[in-house]
């Protein structure tokens, strides 16, 4: 037989000593459960079911006064006996947690055990207070409470089985689903985690602008990856806290969903969409708070099983139809094709903005503006020519990704490549040649093939053809001009530089 948790025995204990106290004949189930009331695990279960503990105290208080006055026994210093019923409960409590594989009865179970005795008052007391034995389970075996600030994510057996809940305790049992399961940007960029945001002041003007408005306030950023879609919610957050925004959002709070905490230890369905429902009823209630997701898409289709209808957005579409919740979201193109545009009522509930790879030139003042922390953070210096050259090599060998992101990491990884030499080796400053033999490790090609400075080869294109290639006069003059014309950037970089069919 599996064996009583500490606390479970001392609630048994002060159950039979209150039946002493009061000179009752018997211990009953009302007594077991005013008991229980001060148990740790029971008192969770308790409170997530949404049951006033007061009321339910009081209550049977004013019963084992009032209701149980025949059964106060005449002999001085007789000892109370549990009633068949009390020992029925502790029984079936403790055959449940033996069949279940477990080795420890807690107050918990004894709570699901009462139940059963469906014409004790007991039971009808916690049955008064619309508490289901369905809500116990449900929360002992799944963390779903019925209270929807109740944190589920703290199993009954986190704390020690000896220790009962203070005060204090009991009043922080509910943690906040924000806090859990959000990120605050605002603190973030108070405490100087967010780099600044440069340019992007269309971006910012029009999601202030969707924000600003009494229906469908949730703008919805699309863009390759690596242009800066995240950059521009933690720039609005940073804004928000310098005293740079508009009045209209002067007071909000950014809070950014934070995936991994959502979805970490859901093991039965239904508990992710639970969490999901205490995020959102809690920015329902913070006027000022702006929900961001990244990767917005992940939600079309999250928590549904195959052939259900209802998934995580659906749960998203009355709040953001009413304009209760404000929402920003993130995705790319291809994800918002395949998955968020098929979805139509939740698509149409958001404004798109179209975030673009900004152009190299903006990309050179991006990289200007985040140089500084870059230095702090590799402790050695950058010079203007080589942030010039890790956007105009970026963009002329790394094709598969997108400025600034593509910018960001030649610089990053040119700083981080210094601390693989010893202190003797290490160079204060980083110039063109370092960020070329980066360039040239990213791109897997011959460091020799990679120089900023081609002028002096193109000078001589024309001759140095010739001399390898003999009759072909007309041919190598076109390809010369081509790429001329493509080196002075009077071409669209997007488009070959030529194309052509010799025959």
């Amino acid at each position: 037989m599996p064996s009583f948790s500490t606390s479970l025995e001392k609630s048994i204990h002060s159950a039979i000593s209150l039946a002493n106290e009061k000179k009752h004949e018997f211990a009953t189930l009302e007594h077991l459960l005013l008991a229980l009331i001060k148990e740790k695990d029971a008192r969770r279960v308790l409170e997530a079911c949404n049951v006033d503990i007061k009321v339910l105290t009081e209550k049977l208080k004013t019963f084992l006064d009032e209701k149980l006055e025949g059964l106060i026994s005449d002999l001085e210093g007789a000892e109370a006996v549990p009633t068949t019923g009390f020992q029925r409960v502790i029984q079936r409590a403790a055959i449940h947690v033996q069949s279940s594989g477990r080795t420890e009865v807690t107050g918990a179970n004894v709570l699901v055990a009462i139940f059963a005795e469906r014409e004790s008052h007991a039971a009808f007391f916690l049955q008064e207070q619309d508490m289901t034995r369905y809500d116990a389970v449900n929360f002992i075996a799944h963390g779903v409470a019925k209270n929807p600030k109740f944190s589920e994510s703290r199993t009954l057996s986190d704390q020690p089985n000896d220790h009962e809940p203070t005060a204090e305790e009991e009043k922080d049992l509910g943690e906040k689903a924000l806090e859990k399961y959000c990120i605050n940007l605002n603190e973030r960029s108070k405490d100087g985690e967010i780099d600044p945001l440069i340019g992007r002041n269309f971006e910012i003007e029009r999601c202030i602008q969707i924000l600003s408005r009494r229906r469908k306030n949730n703008p919805i950023l699309v863009g390759d990856p690596g242009v800066g879609k995240t950059a521009i919610a933690e720039g609005l957050a940073r804004k928000i806290v310098r005293n740079e925004a508009p009045k209209v959002i002067s007071k909000a709070t950014v809070f950014a969903l934070d995936m991994g905490s959502l979805l970490a230890g859901t093991r039965y369905r239904g508990d992710f969409e639970e969490r999901l429902k205490q995020v959102m009823t809690e920015l329902e209630q913070h006027s000022d708070a702006i929900l961001f997701i990244d990767e917005i898409h992940t939600l079309v289709g999250a928590g549904a099983t195959s052939g259900g209808a209802m998934d995580a957005s659906n749960l998203l579409k009355p709040a953001l139809q009413k304009g209760n919740l404000r929402c920003m979201g993130s995705t790319t193109y291809k994800e918002y094709r395949q998955h968020f545009e098929k979805d139509r009522a939740l698509a149409r509930r958001f404004q798109k903005i179209d975030v673009n790879e900004p152009s190299p030139d903006d990309a050179i003042k991006i990289l200007g503006g985040l140089k500084t922390y870059f230095e702090k953070h590799h402790a050695i210096r950058f010079t203007n020519e080589a942030i010039k050259a890790a956007v105009d090599l970026s963009v002329k060998y790394i094709n598969d990704r997108k400025l600034p992101d593509k910018a960001i990491d030649v610089i990053d990884e040119a700083g981080a490549a210094q601390a693989l030499f010893p202190e003797n080796k290490k160079k204060k400053t980083i110039g063109v040649k370092e960020i070329e033999n980066i360039v040239a490790n990213i791109a897997r090609i011959p460091p020799k093939t990679i120089s900023k400075d081609d002028a002096s080869l193109l000078l001589d294109l024309e001759k140095s053809l010739k001399r390898v290639v003999f009759g072909q006069d007309t041919a190598i003059n076109a390809l010369s001009s081509a790429i001329k014309l493509s080196r002075a950037r009077l071409r669209d970089h997007g488009k070959p530089i030529g194309n052509y069919l010799f025959s």
